[in-house]
């Protein structure tokens, strides 16, 4: 497994040696030994399956306090463009994203720590999302970031006219208009 860092410190792409032959191919999508040790201590409790069309957005979401969640996402099935938001107030990266393509074709996965906000879109016809994450779904605790917050400036690479957004999703406030966000000084996982 390669490990590739991104410009904000934390969010990293796994990219899984693949094995393949005529039969078809074989990689080791995790082991915990070795995420452990290459990536940050985290105990998965949960996994988690999406299903969506082109130009779906679904996000900027997050988990507040003790109810935050880290994530290890990839996708089995289309391509989707992932996004992991810094939302720690005082971090030197505030505000800044990462996006990075994940295919059923490049078998990367991106990890996001607490203390960011998680989106994606849909590039393909379809595609189908698998994720791990480190903390139990909480509805009272969710948080959301606008999708569109000119501040934030992402690029989700789909027609704005094709993005087609939950009703929960449209009323989610800019990031300077959010309340409940992280600090950085904070150790989430303490």
């Amino acid at each position: 497994m390669k490990i590739i860092e991104t410009d904000i410190e934390g969010v990293v792409i796994l990219e899984p040696e693949v094995y393949g032959d005529e039969r078809g191919y074989f990689f080791e999508g995790y082991s915990r030994e070795r995420f452990d040790r290459e990536v940050r201590r985290v105990d998965f409790v949960q996994d988690n399956e999406s299903k969506s069309h082109y130009g779906v957005v679904r996000g900027l979401h997050f988990q507040k306090g003790p109810y935050a969640q880290s994530k290890l996402v990839r996708v089995v099935y289309g391509r989707v463009l992932d996004v992991a938001v810094d939302i720690r107030r005082g971090s030197p990266t505030f505000g800044r994203y990462c996006a990075v393509e994940l295919s059923g074709e490049n078998h990367r996965q991106i990890f996001i720590p607490r203390g960011f906000a998680h989106g994606f879109s849909v590039l393909s016809p379809e595609a189908v999302l698998q994720y791990k994450c480190d903390n139990y779904y909480a509805p009272h605790a969710e948080g959301g970031v606008a999708w569109n917050d000119p501040a934030i400036g992402i690029d989700w690479r789909v027609n704005p006219a094709d993005v087609e957004l939950s009703a929960k999703d449209l009323k989610h406030s800019f990031l300077a208009d959010c309340d409940d966000l992280f600090d950085y000084h904070t150790d989430y996982y303490a």
